[in-house]
């Protein structure tokens, strides 16, 4: 007896949770990849003197697809364990005999209760089982994107690994400078400094040096020249689009290796042009109110 309920617990609980299948499951990406990916990045950035913006924009890109998938799949299998102690706790009631409702042998208003209890569990039912329909198609969706910003990663580290002469002779082109001013900056980026000052005024100041930044900023090599006080618009946008496009026309002789202004980069390395950066919070963070300006 007791083996027959185990196997019709068995049934209702896999009817409980029969959902439709759709497309075949994506491979679930790897952190592990991911953390192999960033190392070579790191690598190449490493090389080639700076943070590299298309490999910065795509390994953001990876790592915020792959902590998505991630969170997805522990919420999917929540929910699907909370579906099972559901299925679980509908058959433990068992089903309402309707035809005993207005017998004698049972309390009426208990019959009416445990029908309302029944009609709660069945709708309780439905919208977990909706739930669930919605985070597997989520969290399909999300494995795919992390899937395919890894394979950019990896297209991207390939491409510049290709590059590797051409970005050795842009490197020699430019030459090596430590910081040697008093300021902690390299002499080429006191002298952008200086033209830019020359040519564009500067309100809200400039900021260069950060001591213990892990970039640009802590080598001496990089400059924030800032625009506005919050986010840039009218004149003071204005602005900041003549100051880029004149660090690119004057960027081979100045050595200037990237510009970021407006949630855009500029980087010599990777071909030049404009390309997007994803959100990174606020103003600030996606260059809104300072073009920022690193040099080789």
């Amino acid at each position: 007896m007791k083996a027959g309920r185990v196997a019709v617990f068995a049934i209702v609980l896999a009817g409980l949770l029969a959902l439709p299948s759709g497309r075949p499951a994506a491979a679930d990406p790897s952190p592990a990849e991911l953390r192999k990916l960033t190392k070579q990045a790191s690598q190449l950035n490493e090389r080639y003197r700076g943070s590299i913006q298309s490999l910065e924009e795509i390994r953001i890109q990876a790592k915020k697809a792959v902590d998505t998938s991630g969170s997805l799949q522990r919420r999917l299998a929540e929910a699907q364990s909370d579906l099972a102690a559901l299925a679980e706790t509908s058959y433990i009631l068992g089903p309402l005999d309707t035809t005993r409702l207005f017998g004698t042998e049972i309390d009426p208003y208990k019959a009416l209760g445990q029908a309302a209890n029944m009609t709660h569990m069945i709708e309780e039912r439905a919208n977990r089982v909706a739930g669930v329909e919605r985070l597997i198609k989520d969290a399909q969706k999300a494995k795919l994107r992390a899937n395919t910003t890894i394979k950019k990663l990896q297209k991207e580290i390939k491409t510049l690994q290709s590059k590797r002469r051409d970005l050795d002779k842009l490197l020699a082109k430019y030459g090596f400078q430590q910081p040697g001013s008093a300021g902690g900056l390299t002499q080429r980026m006191v002298n952008v400094r200086a033209e830019v000052m020359q040519n564009f005024p500067m309100p809200y100041g400039v900021g260069c040096l950060r001591p213990g930044d892990p970039g640009e900023h802590g080598k001496g090599r990089a400059c924030d020249f800032m625009i506005s006080r919050g986010m840039a618009s009218g004149g003071e946008a204005d602005r900041g689009d003549a100051l880029a496009e004149w660090l690119i026309r004057n960027g081979d002789r100045l050595g200037v290796m990237y510009i970021i202004w407006k949630q855009r980069y500029y980087d010599i390395r990777s071909g030049g042009g404009w390309d997007p950066m994803s959100d990174r919070g606020g103003a600030t963070a996606n260059h809104y109110d300072h073009v920022h300006v690193s040099v080789f």
